[in-house]
């Protein structure tokens, strides 16, 4: 697929890294990138950034007839368990539905590093070529669940994989189950989803853009719609200030 014209992926990175040599084995690429995999995974958990959520209704003219916009970002509530919070309220001027910021819980089921070390076992990974996105070439892995669950969705789809610093820039492809495909937003016909990332602090690749289109069957009516998720500001979470110390006790005697 074509990126779309408002996002562009580019390599910023402040650390010289040695380049992949050439011929690298295919499961060592996959071992390197799924390991850098686990470190973004637990990074980004020391991060905060704002996320927009957007939904488009498009007219037979093929223009945006209508959208449905909600801001979040991480937040913890009193128990320390991670959450979305809303931090502008929600507007819509969908012309065919009606959605409420929980029709959209869905969304953060959708994993943002589905090939950690840890998964790849239940993987098959097939080596298709090369390719560039943007200014990176990239090697191209085909990734297949091996088996599929009922309670658990796997990813099924492409990744692209910077050739010379092997870290995952690009993925393309739908979650499954043994029922098929998941559609993570209900009645809407969002399963395909396209996943660039951004490279963060020179060291980091963490997912900036997400995109899914599709069509909705209406009473007859052909509704083209789109979803786009869009990560940005990401900040590191400052340090928790630490209590002061408590005054050491006297040892002198009482007068």
């Amino acid at each position: 697929m074509t990126p779309p014209p408002e996002h562009r992926v580019t390599r910023v990175g402040t650390e010289s890294i040695p380049e992949a040599p050439p011929g690298l084995p295919e499961a060592e690429i996959v071992k390197r990138f799924s390991q850098k995999e686990d470190e973004y995974i637990r990074s980004r958990a020391g991060y905060t950034y704002r996320k927009t959520i957007r939904i488009q209704e498009f007219g037979a003219d093929g223009q945006p007839a209508g959208e449905f916009v909600l801001v979040t970002q991480p937040s913890r509530d009193s128990e320390g368990k991670l959450f979305e919070k809303i931090v502008e309220r929600p507007q819509s001027s969908l012309p065919h539905f009606i959605l409420r910021s929980e029709d959209l819980d869905g969304l953060q089921r959708v994993p943002s590093f589905p090939l950690t070390s840890g998964q790849l076992a239940k993987y098959d990974l097939k080596y298709l070529g090369k390719e560039q996105v943007d200014e990176i070439d990239c090697y191209i892995f085909q990734a297949k669940p091996r088996m599929v669950e009922r309670i658990k969705a796997y990813f099924d789809g492409v990744v692209w994989v910077d050739a010379k610093y092997l870290e995952v820039v690009k993925t393309y492809g739908r979650w499954v189950t043994d029922q098929g495909e998941m559609h993570e937003v209900k009645d809407l016909p969002f399963a395909l989803f396209e996943t660039y990332r951004e490279n963060v602090d020179g060291k980091y690749w963490f997912p900036n853009y997400m995109r899914s289109d599709g069509t909705v069957n209406l009473k007859g009516l052909e509704i083209p719609m789109r979803l786009v998720i869009k990560w940005a500001d990401f900040k590191p979470i400052p340090s928790a200030p630490q209590a002061p110390a408590p005054p050491a006790a006297s040892t002198s005697p009482k007068p």
